[in-house]
């Protein structure tokens, strides 16, 4: 069974940090685009970040270009989400979520955009309290 399992959620002031882990297993993780994204209660869910095979290449949303990076350990099948200088208004539940990607030149968080993702996780929150 495909899985998608989030980590490293809470509670952090503004102008904190906090990295999100997200671990892939049942699927060929070098075929398959990693995304985060997040959604508020009310709101749509945004694309945040996304990282593509095999090369990398990574994609960040307006929102948190300059803020966040992510990255990722092959080896373990796992990608990360390093979050800095963190707002109020990045409060919401985190999601990671692949994708199986043929294109390697494409912005998959316009995969996302365009055509959905193949997996989800189950989300973890994260609260930046003022």
């Amino acid at each position: 069974e495909v899985q998608l399992v989030e980590s490293g959620g809470g509670l952090v002031q503004a102008g904190g940090s906090l990295r999100l882990s997200c671990a892939g297993s049942g699927f060929k993780f070098n075929d398959h685009a990693i995304g985060w994204f997040r959604q508020a209660p009310g709101k749509e869910r945004e694309g945040i970040s996304c990282l593509s095979p095999p090369d990398g290449s990574t994609y960040y949303g307006d929102s948190v270009k300059g803020r966040f990076t992510i990255s990722s350990d092959n080896a373990k099948n796992t990608v990360f989400l390093e979050m800095n200088n963190l707002a109020p208004e990045d409060t919401a539940v985190y999601y990671c979520a692949a994708v199986f990607v043929r294109d390697y030149g494409l912005d998959c968080l316009r995969i996302y955009y365009d055509y959905g993702m193949d997996y989800w996780g189950k989300g973890i929150l994260v609260t930046v309290s003022s």
